[in-house]
């Protein structure tokens, strides 16, 4: 479910707190939440309806000036039910403090080590988590598509296990590629000169 930077802008205001999609089968869930360029919106109920069941109201809360221009846009978009998604906070991306906060102690280090080692287990090509790691300090802004070829991984597989490092707060996104964050940098001086060449 992708939204735009204007409004979620809007989300976070409060004025947009509705969204109406048409999907073949529903990609977020119920209670869940979804990572936005904003940050993460909360989500809660969301049910196939009608569209003579949505209201203007409906369509002002979901952003529109009128219940006509949501229609149009439901219509314009590929076929399936149309689903009524509420909308709730928009709040800070987790990953951003995470990244923030070091794994000071020996304790949360030992807790990152071991994630990374389940990550490595479960990899179908083997260990790449401290491969990715040492490419990404050793080329931070360099394009994903050169850093995959180094590691001999197909771009989709790359970034896949790029997002896994990010949501441990290890990486962070640029404009173009990645770097270490200050948790990653901390955590890869742990793992041995192998990680760190």
């Amino acid at each position: 479910m992708i939204i735009r930077q204007a409004v979620l802008e809007r989300i976070r205001a409060g004025v947009v707190t509705l969204a109406f999609r048409r999907w073949t089968r529903p990609t977020v869930k119920a209670g869940g939440t979804l990572m936005t360029a904003a940050g993460q919106l909360h989500l809660g109920a969301i049910r196939v309806v009608s569209a003579a069941s949505i209201s203007a109201a409906d369509a002002r809360r979901a952003g529109y000036a009128s219940r006509q221009a949501l229609i149009d846009e439901l219509d314009a978009r590929d076929p399936g039910e149309i689903y009524r998604i509420e909308l709730g906070a928009l709040t800070a991306d987790p990953r951003v403090v995470l990244r923030a906060r070091q794994a000071d102690t020996p304790d949360d280090q030992q807790v990152l080590r071991e994630a990374l080692r389940r990550m490595d287990a479960r990899a179908s090509g083997g260990p790449w988590t401290a491969r990715v790691l040492r490419l990404i300090q050793c080329h931070p802004g360099r394009r994903a598509g050169d850093l995959c070829q180094e590691m001999g991984q197909e771009i989709p597989v790359f970034k896949a296990n790029v997002r896994k490092l990010k949501a441990l707060g290890l990486t962070e996104s640029l404009e173009v590629g990645y770097r270490l964050s200050p948790r990653g940098r901390a955590l890869i001086d742990t793992l041995g000169p192998a990680a760190r060449s």
